[in-house]
């Protein structure tokens, strides 16, 4: 690689790092926010933020997506009993540490009928991290609809239901078929107490 090569992919890396580093900022700033859920004034107080894997740019991967051509719904268990219904949008086949996975990507269909969120897919998934040093109930990824047949898949970016913090919600649990056999050392860890 010559040198203009390398300070293209360094420059893009920087810019990605500091973009999960604000992620992280984000998500401890909306746990202390009184004015946003889930935590309760008590819960907030004892908040001191949240634990992060490592940022490590080796689980920023790209997936190509297999769309699904027939649309069914599947429907979802929840950690309140309730069920919620998706779409499974497409299969999501990508390389980790020279480990082919492949997880389903899912669109809701209560959020799909709502202008904002029309592009929006959700991608909970579990791995050998789940019930360790990541929360037991899986983590989540939102992505968006793309033009093209792949998708960026930022690890570093998931994180977890807000039933990993807090009761009184109803968090999806994802399906069994969205377990990976590696562990994704990325994104949010599990809190203390869970």
């Amino acid at each position: 690689m010559n040198l203009l090569a390398y300070n293209v992919v360094a420059q893009a890396d920087s810019v990605l790092y500091q973009s999960i580093v604000e992620f992280q900022k984000q998500e401890d700033a909306f746990y202390k926010d009184k004015k946003t859920p889930p935590l309760s004034k008590k819960e907030r107080k004892h908040f001191t933020g949240h634990k992060f894997y490592p940022i490590d740019l080796d689980y920023v991967v790209e997936a190509k997506l297999e769309l699904f051509e027939k649309e069914d719904t599947v429907v979802m268990a929840t950690s309140a009993g309730k069920e919620k219904l998706y779409t499974p949008y497409a299969k999501a086949v990508f390389e980790i540490h020279d480990t082919v996975c492949e997880l389903i990507v899912y669109q809701s269909l209560s959020l799909r009928k709502l202008e904002e969120y029309k592009d929006y897919l959700f991608l909970p998934f579990r791995d050998l991290t789940s019930g360790k040093t990541s929360y037991g109930g899986g983590k989540y990824l939102d992505l968006k609809i793309s033009d093209g047949d792949t998708v960026v898949l930022n690890f570093n970016l998931a994180y977890n239901p807000y039933c990993a913090y807090t009761t009184g919600y109803s968090c999806t649990i994802p399906p069994k078929e969205n377990t990976l056999k590696i562990g994704i050392y990325a994104g949010l860890m599990a809190p203390e107490d869970h």
